[in-house]
C-alpha cells in the first residue's frame, strides 16, 4: 500500500479550519464535510491521554465508512501575534508495517525457490515459486518429509544428504544440480544455497535453502561446450562422408532427437568444380543424404536413405536455408513447418509418419568460403524445449565449422584424385614382355590425409636379353611428388637406354637431380627428396647387378630356401652430390625370387622396422601359386590397415638362358676370319631352325666382324642369342663407341652400320669392364 501523509489545522476550540488532499485520501472525507466540525468526530476513540501530553502518536481515526484507520499524528502548536497557541497544525499518516511482516512478502514474492525444513528433513514453510516447482500448495506440503513428496532418486537422495549435512556441522552448503521437478516439464540446472536458522540461544532449530534456476546459462554453457567438442570431433578426416557422420553424431542426445546432412552432388563428385560466385540456386533443390542418426534405433525418421538423393520443394525449411543462406525455424502449428511434415509423411519409409510429439525443426546451411555445400537439419521430439534463436546462433556456429571440414575433404579428394591420375598416368600401365624374368607389381597410393606419393617402379627391356629393375620414391605427397616422379621416371628410361651400370646411371641420375635443384622451377627434387633402386639381371650369366641411392636393399629367395635381404651398400639419397655410388653383383639360380620394395611397406610411426622386415621375408617365402599370389599376401602380411605411406611393390623370379639358346665364338683379328664367324652363324641358324635369318644374320655378321678386326681391339667375341627375338652380338676391347653416318658417294666405306641399321629391327652398343659390345637385333621368322 502506498505511503499516504495527510494534514489538517485545528482551532483553539478543536474545530477543524484546514483540510489537504492527502487527509481526504487517508480518511475519506471531503473538505466540505470537515471544515468547521469538531476534530474529535474524527477520531474511532478517544486519544489516549500519553499521546496527548507528548503531543503526537498513535491514535485510531474513523474512515468516512465506518471502519477504523490505524495512524501515528503529530500536532504542532499554531501561534498568535502575541505568541499565544491559536490552534495546532496535525499531520498523520498510516504506522509502519512491522519488519515481520515485511520479511514475510519477501519470502513469499522472491523470484527464487525458498523452503524451510526442520531438522529432520520436513517442511516449515515454502514460498510461492517452491510450491510450482513442487507441483503442490503449501497446505500439501507443510509437515511432510521432502523424500515424501518426491520419487526416489539419486538426485533427490544427494538433495536430502546436503540438507542433513548442514543440519550435522552447521555450516552452509552451496552446490549446484541439473534434475527434474515434479511440477516441471524439464530438468532444471539449479544453484542451490543451504544455510542453518538458529534460535537466539544458538540452537540449530531449521535449514532454509534457496535455489535459482539458471537452466539458460547452463543451456549456454553446454552449447559453448559442444562447439568446443566438435573442434576436435568434426574433421578427423579428410573424407566428406565421416565428417557429415561425426556432425550429425555429436549433436543428436544432447542438441536433437533427430539430426541429417544433405549435400549437393557436385560436393560429392572430386572431379567437379564448385559453382560459379553469385550463381543462383533453382526453386527445387536436389540434395544427397550423406549422414544421419537418432536416438531411436534404426533411425526411423528418415525419409530419404543413405546415399539417395530426394528434390526438396521451395515451401520446406531445407530448401529454404540453402536459397536464403541462414537458419531457418520451424515450430508445430505453423502452416510450412506442417506442410513439412505432411510432405515428409508421404515419402516416409514403409509409410511411416514422423512418431507423435515432433514439436520443432531447425534447417542450417552449409556454407564455407562464401559457397553452400548443402543443409543439415535437426528435428526435436521427445527434447521438451523448442528451438529458439540462441539454438539457430549456435547451429550456424556449429554449420559453419562443419562446412570448412567438409570443404577442406572435398577439396582434398579433388587433389588425391587429381594426383592419383597424374600418378597413374606416369606409372608403368602395362610391363613390357621380356624372357629375362616373370613379374608382379603392386601400387597401393597413400590413404592419409598427407596425399598421394611419388613412389615408382618399373621394368626397362635392355640389350642382350637383359632387363632393369627399378624402384623409386619421391619424398614427400601430393601433385608436385607425383611430377617429380614422373620427371625421375623418364630420367631413368633415358639413361637406361644407353645401357649403363646400375652404379653408373645413379651417378649421372644424382647429377640431373643436382643441376634441377639449382635450375629454375626444379628445386622440387632436392627439396623432397629422392631414392631409387636400380638393378640389372642378365638370363644368360644369371647375374644380378644392383646399386642403391638411399633405398632399402632387395630382398631374395632362392628356390626352397628362406628370404633375406641382399648384403650391399646403399649410397646417399639423389641430390645429395659428391659421394659415390658402389654396384653389388650376385649370381642366382633360375626361379630366384627378387623383392623389390619402397620403404611404405615397412616403416611407419607405429610400427618397428626390423620387425616388419622379418614379416615381409617370411612373406616372401611362404608357399604361393604364382606371383600375383605372393605380391597379395606380402602386402597382406605386412602392411597396417591404413597405411600412412605409399607402398610400391616390385617381384621378379628370374629365367635363364641356357646353352641350347645361346652361341660363343672366340674371333681372332684376323680378318680371313670373318668368313669364318660368317659360317658359324649360319650352321648354328641351321641347328636352330631359323634358315630364314640366315641372309641378313649373315650380313650383320660380317659387317660387326670386320668392324671389330678393323678398328677394335682384342679379344673379339661374336655371341648369337635366341630370345624373343635374335640377337647378334660382337664385343672388343676398345670402349672406342662406333657411330651411325650417311656415307657420301665416292666414299669407299661408312655404309655398314647404315645396313645394320637398315635390316635389323634395333642395334646399339654398350661399355663393358673390357671394352664395348655392338649387337643388333632382328625378330624371329614366324613358326
Amino acid at each position: 500500500m502506498e505511503h499516504v501523509a495527510a494534514t489538517a489545522v485545528v482551532d483553539a476550540d478543536g474545530t477543524v479550519t484546514g483540510w489537504s488532499e492527502g487527509a481526504r485520501q487517508l480518511v475519506g472525507h471531503l473538505a466540505q464535510e470537515v471544515v468547521g466540525t469538531p476534530a474529535a468526530g474524527l477520531l474511532a476513540e478517544p486519544v489516549p491521554h500519553r499521546v496527548a501530553a507528548a503531543g503526537g502518536g498513535p491514535v485510531l481515526l474513523r474512515h468516512r465508512d465506518g471502519h477504523p484507520v490505524p495512524a501515528v499524528v503529530t500536532a504542532c502548536p499554531l501561534l498568535g501575534p502575541r505568541g499565544t497557541p491559536v490552534g495546532f497544525a496535525v499531520t498523520a499518516e498510516r504506522p509502519a508495517r512491522p519488519l515481520s511482516v515485511l520479511v514475510g512478502r519477501v519470502f513469499e514474492q522472491s523470484s527464487m525457490s525458498m523452503s524451510v525444513f526442520d531438522v529432520d528433513q520436513r517442511y516449515l514453510r515454502v514460498n510461492d515459486v517452491a510450491c510450482r516447482v513442487m507441483g503442490e500448495p503449501e497446505q500439501a506440503l507443510l509437515g511432510r518429509a521432502f523424500l515424501d513428496t518426491v520419487p526416489d532418486t539419486e538426485d533427490n537422495r544427494g538433495f536430502v544428504h546436503h540438507l542433513r549435512r548442514v543440519v550435522e556441522t552447521g555450516r552452509p552448503v552451496r552446490y549446484e544440480s541439473f534434475t527434474d521437478a515434479p511440477g516441471e516439464p524439464r530438468a532444471h540446472a539449479w544453484s542451490i544455497e543451504m544455510w542453518p536458522v538458529r534460535e537466539g540461544d544458538g540452537e540449530l532449530t531449521a535449514v532454509a535453502l534457496a535455489a535459482f534456476d539458471n537452466s539458460e546459462q547452463y543451456w549456454a554453457r553446454e552449447r559453448l561446450a559442444l562447439l568446443n567438442e566438435a573442434a576436435t570431433a568434426i574433421g578427423t578426416s579428410l573424407d566428406v562422408v565421416r565428417t557429415a557422420e561425426e556432425m550429425v553424431q555429436l549433436v543428436v542426445g544432447p542438441y536433437a532427437d533427430f539430426a541429417s546432412v544433405d549435400l549437393l552432388d557436385w560436393v560429392l563428385a572430386a572431379d567437379e568444380l564448385p559453382p560459379a560466385a553469385g550463381q543462383e540456386i533453382g526453386e527445387r533443390i536436389v540434395l544427397r543424404r550423406v549422414a544421419h542418426a537418432s536416438l531411436r534405433e534404426g533411425t526411423p525418421e528418415a525419409a530419404v536413405g543413405l546415399g539417395e538423393s530426394d528434390v526438396y520443394p521451395p515451401f520446406s525449411p531445407p530448401a529454404r536455408a540453402v536459397r536464403e543462406r541462414r537458419a531457418v525455424l520451424a515450430h508445430a502449428g505453423e502452416p510450412e513447418f506442417m506442410n513439412w511434415v505432411a510432405e515428409r509423411n508421404i515419402r516416409g519409409p514403409d509409410g511411416r509418419p514422423f512418431r507423435a510429439g515432433v514439436h520443432s525443426m531447425l534447417a542450417v546451411p552449409l556454407r564455407a568460403r562464401g559457397t553452400t555445400l548443402g543443409v543439415a537439419v535437426c528435428v526435436r521430439m521427445s527434447h521438451p524445449d523448442a528451438y529458439g534463436r540462441d539454438d539457430a546462433v549456435f547451429a550456424e556456429e556449429l554449420a559453419s565449422r562443419a562446412a570448412v571440414c567438409v570443404d577442406n575433404a572435398r577439396r582434398f579428394a579433388r587433389e588425391r584424385a587429381t594426383a592419383l591420375a597424374l600418378q597413374h598416368s606416369l606409372l608403368p600401365q602395362s610391363l613390357p614382355g621380356q624372357a629375362a624374368v616373370e613379374v608382379a607389381h603392386r601400387y597401393l597410393p597413400c590413404g592419409s590425409i598427407a596425399g598421394i606419393g611419388g613412389d615408382w617402379f618399373d621394368v626397362i627391356p635392355l640389350s642382350g636379353s637383359r632387363v632393369a629393375l627399378v624402384v623409386g620414391d619421391v619424398v614427400g605427397h601430393g601433385i608436385q611428388s607425383s611430377a617429380t616422379m614422373g620427371r625421375l621416371r623418364t630420367a631413368v628410361r633415358t639413361l637406361a637406354d644407353v645401357d649403363l651400370a646400375p652404379d653408373e646411371l645413379l651417378t649421372h641420375l644424382d647429377d640431373l637431380v643436382t643441376h634441377l635443384a639449382s635450375g629454375d622451377g626444379g628445386a622440387e627434387a632436392a627439396e623432397l627428396g629422392a631414392t631409387c633402386l636400380y638393378a640389372v639381371y642378365d638370363p644368360v650369366s644369371r647375374r644380378l647387378t644392383v646399386a642403391a641411392a638411399g633405398h632399402p636393399p632387395p630382398a631374395v629367395v632362392l628356390p626352397g630356401g628362406p628370404a633375406r635381404l641382399l648384403e650391399m651398400t646403399s649410397g646417399p639419397p639423389l641430390g645429395v652430390g659428391g659421394l659415390p655410388f658402389e654396384a653389388t653383383e650376385v649370381q642366382l639360380p633360375e626361379d630366384t625370387v627378387v623383392a623389390l620394395y619402397t620403404d611404405g611397406l615397412v616403416e611407419d610411426r607405429d610400427r618397428d622396422v626390423d620387425r616388419a622386415t622379418a614379416e615381409m621375408c617370411r612373406a616372401l617365402a611362404a608357399p604361393a601359386g604364382s606371383l600375383e599370389a605372393l605380391s597379395d599376401g606380402v602386402l597382406k602380411a605386412v602392411l597396417p590397415e591404413q597405411p600412412s605411406d605409399d607402398v610400391a611393390l616390385l617381384l621378379a623370379r628370374t629365367r635363364a638362358l641356357g646353352g641350347d639358346r645361346v652361341a660363343t665364338w672366340d674371333v681372332p683379328p684376323d680378318p680371313a676370319q670373318v668368313a669364318v664367324a660368317r659360317q658359324s652363324a649360319t650352321e648354328q641358324l641351321t641347328a636352330w631352325g631359323l634358315d630364314e635369318a640366315a641372309f641378313v644374320t649373315e650380313l650383320v655378321v660380317s659387317e660387326l666382324v670386320t668392324n671389330a678386326i678393323r678398328y677394335g681391339e682384342p679379344p673379339i667375341q661374336l655371341r648369337l642369342i635366341r630370345d624373343r627375338a635374335l640377337i647378334c652380338e660382337v664385343s672388343d676391347g676398345s670402349s672406342t663407341s662406333p657411330h651411325l653416318r650417311r656415307a657420301h658417294a665416292y666414299d669407299e666405306g661408312g655404309r655398314g652400320l647404315l645396313l645394320v641399321a637398315q635390316l635389323t629391327q634395333r642395334w646399339g652398343s654398350r661399355q663393358t669392364g673390357g671394352g664395348k659390345t655392338i649387337w643388333a637385333e632382328q625378330p624371329l621368322p614366324p613358326a
